[in-house]
């Protein structure tokens, strides 16, 4: 059974950084992509950024891009966040994700991700 566990969520102050881990088992991702998506209240749920498992191409949203940084540790079958410079718009429930199949690229879209996990709270406040 595939699961996808994320931690490193919290409340911070603006300005202020976080890491968030994204550890998977299950079974083997070193081929795949994995990302990060958020959902803020009221709001659909967003790219954030994704990477290739298997060429370590990234890619951030634009809202993001100078701030976060996605990378990964394939020996431990984990993706991380660095988000730095946190503005209270970054609050928002933050979901991992995985896909299947092999990915060569960074997708974007949440329709590709095969497999979700339950999200951590991040809190931004001013």
């Amino acid at each position: 059974q595939v699961q996808l566990v994320e931690s490193g969520g919290g409340s911070v102050q603006a300005g202020d950084s976080l890491r968030l881990s994204c550890a998977a088992s299950g079974r083997t991702f070193s081929s795949s992509a994995m990302g990060w998506f958020r959902q803020a209240p009221g709001k659909d749920r967003e790219f954030v950024a994704s990477i290739s498992l298997n060429t370590g191409i990234t890619g951030h949203a634009d809202s993001v891009k100078g701030r976060f940084t996605i990378s990964r540790d394939n020996a431990k079958n984990t993706v991380y966040l660095q988000m730095n410079s946190l503005k209270p718009e970054d609050t928002a429930v933050y979901y991992c994700a995985a896909t299947g199949g092999t990915k060569y690229f960074a997708p974007r879209s949440s329709s590709v991700f095969d497999y979700w996990g339950q999200g951590t709270q991040v809190t931004v406040s001013s």
